[in-house]
């Protein structure tokens, strides 16, 4: 798993008109990303395409979690959760991601996922949730 260094405090909260989007290939690796990602990523388009999507992961979230996501979407099915990403100088952003596989002829080519600004009752929850699968309860 990507270990993803520095993380400090420093939160983003993103606004009710904040959508970050993104595209992979199959691989996971980016082929597209919006205005927003960029912002507020705080990577530029060009450390952005061709890098994996897990260059925004943070070292919060539980393994379960991406493999959960993985499963859905290799399974052709789509996948919501809550999930804490990393900018690039180590600040944190929780979003809610909406992922789905881009379909071409029954066939899946890669995929897309939309995010957006998650009820903080849902972040509260989720950070206990993953906490306690960090810790192996």
């Amino acid at each position: 798993m990507r270990i993803n260094l520095p993380v400090t405090p420093s939160e983003y909260v993103l606004t009710e008109q904040d959508m970050v989007v993104s595209k992979t290939d199959l691989k996971g690796n980016i082929t597209y990303v919006n205005d927003d990602f960029i912002r507020i990523s705080g990577f530029s388009e060009e450390e952005l395409l061709g890098a994996p999507q897990n260059i925004i992961r943070h070292p919060d979230m539980p393994p379960e979690a991406f493999a959960d996501m993985w499963a859905a979407l290799k399974g052709g099915r789509a996948w919501t959760g809550l999930v804490k990403n990393r900018s690039k100088h180590g600040g944190f952003y929780w979003v809610e991601a909406n992922a789905a596989p881009i379909m071409k002829d029954g066939v899946a080519v890669g995929y897309t996922s939309v995010r957006v600004r998650p009820r903080r009752a849902d972040v509260a929850a989720a950070a206990r949730a993953y906490a306690r699968l960090r810790a192996g309860d």
